[in-house]
């Protein structure tokens, strides 16, 4: 895997193997939300080369990841191709021209896939296991009347008459459902990271780390690119609108420090004027202060004099 093979412009490779990673979601620059599947094809590997003179016609057989517990079939081909580990995953690719392909080298993904290409996805669809009628191919089952309530769910009549006597050939019924191989066609790549990963436009078949096959068949002319927040401009605006708030703290503070300043003008210079100056409510204050005492004082000088009334009433 020490370099990469650049497909030559008459060579017309157009296919590569990918594992599918996650489904997710996404929006377009145009404001249109849209799924996307996550496809790892980084690390397709070239393990064997086909030729017209030996086996008939022109292919390459590419691998991809590494299987942790190999035969010694995956070891021989590993070896054959000059490779440490024996890859996963095998795919074949036909080829017109295989002239400079080389065994062991990696294949360049931009050399094949680009933004806005039209691609078909070939997949192993998920498993569901044993399927009636109604859940495989969508019958719609029987009436519930008529004495007819217990099949509801039934195939009905499968057959004809005496002519001609037997169930042809692929007839729908119920059986095994999945783990078929699904082709979903006119799938659009939305964008290709720097770590060999394709954004598909769309749902592919298949489980979670399954395998796929990508094939190119054509471009998108009216091509969208994905939506991406530029954090770079965002901190471009911060950084030029920083001066514009200090220039308005400077004002503010300097019209705080202002304020004081006219307020001490209003002040009057002399100290001693404020000894001259009373406030009302000081002079009500100490009028209040002085009659106090004398209010205070006449009730209990009234009581002594009774007292002293009552003292001589019963001396007499």
């Amino acid at each position: 895997m020490a370099a990469f093979f650049v497909f030559r412009d008459t060579m017309q490779v157009s296919t590569l193997i990918g594992r599918k990673v996650n489904q997710t979601s996404g929006f377009l620059q145009n404001g249109k939300r849209v799924p996307l599947t996550v496809v790892n094809v980084m690390g397709n590997v070239i393990t064997q080369l086909k030729t017209t003179d030996k086996e008939g016609y022109s292919a390459i057989q590419v691998g991809l990841d590494i299987k942790k517990k190999p035969g010694k079939r995956d070891l021989n081909r590993a070896k054959q191709a000059g490779l440490e580990k024996a890859p996963r995953f095998f795919k074949e690719i036909r080829m017109d021209d295989i002239e400079g392909a080389e065994l062991g080298t990696s294949i360049d993904i931009a050399t094949v896939f680009a933004p806005g290409d039209i691609i078909d996805v070939t997949g192993t669809s998920k498993g569901k296991g044993w399927a009636g009628g109604v859940k495989r191919h969508g019958f719609h089952g029987g009436p519930r009347t008529h004495g007819q309530s217990d099949r509801e769910r039934a195939p009905g009549s499968i057959g004809q008459t005496t002519t001609p006597g037997r169930v042809y050939k692929g007839k729908r019924m119920a059986g095994r459902m999945g783990t078929d191989t699904v082709t979903v066609k006119n799938l659009e790549i939305i964008e290709i990271t720097a770590d060999g990963v394709l954004l598909i436009k769309g749902l592919v078949p298949g489980n979670l780390n399954g395998y796929l096959t990508i094939k190119k068949v054509g471009e998108n002319k009216k091509f969208v690119p994905l939506y991406k927040e530029n954090t770079e401009e965002d901190s471009g605006i911060a950084s030029e609108s920083s001066p514009v708030s200090e220039d308005a703290s400077q004002t503010n503070a300097d019209e705080q420090s202002s304020e004081p300043a006219q307020l001490s003008e209003s002040k009057p210079s002399d100290p001693n004027d404020n000894q001259k100056i009373k406030p009302e409510s000081a002079l009500d204050s100490s009028e209040n202060v002085q009659t106090s005492p004398t209010a205070s004082t006449e009730p209990e000088q009234a009581k002594e004099e009774a007292k002293k009334e009552v003292v001589q009433d019963a001396k007499s």
